[in-house]
């Protein structure tokens, strides 16, 4: 009987090692803690192409008129003087809203 009561022990301890509240606490002891990272930094790009005014009266840029390829701009007063000329745009893109967050406008 002893046999089977050392393999039970070694079941539950496997078990217990392997649930998930447990795992998470072993986690959060080896992770820095929240104060200590560096916040998300969004990542700046340079964008070319053309402003265009869409047929919803927005303004974005078109970098492959082929493709249809192109994102919003989020500031539309900017954007609105570079109407139909190729520019490059720094900023940085949100992809699930496919918005450039502008920094800055200039002409190619």
């Amino acid at each position: 009987m002893k046999p089977m009561n050392l393999w039970t022990g070694f079941l539950a301890l496997g078990l217990m090692l392997g649930s998930p509240a447990i795992t998470s606490r072993l986690l959060a002891q080896t992770q820095k803690p929240q104060a200590q990272q560096q916040p998300d930094q969004k990542k700046t790009e340079t964008f070319t192409g053309q402003v265009i005014k869409t047929s919803s009266g927005q303004y974005a840029l078109l970098m492959d008129a082929q493709a249809g390829r192109g994102h919003y701009l989020d500031d539309q007063e900017k954007a609105k003087q570079f109407e139909g000329k190729n520019v490059k745009v720094t900023g940085y893109l949100e992809v699930a809203k496919n918005l450039i967050h502008v920094s800055e406008i200039q002409p190619v």
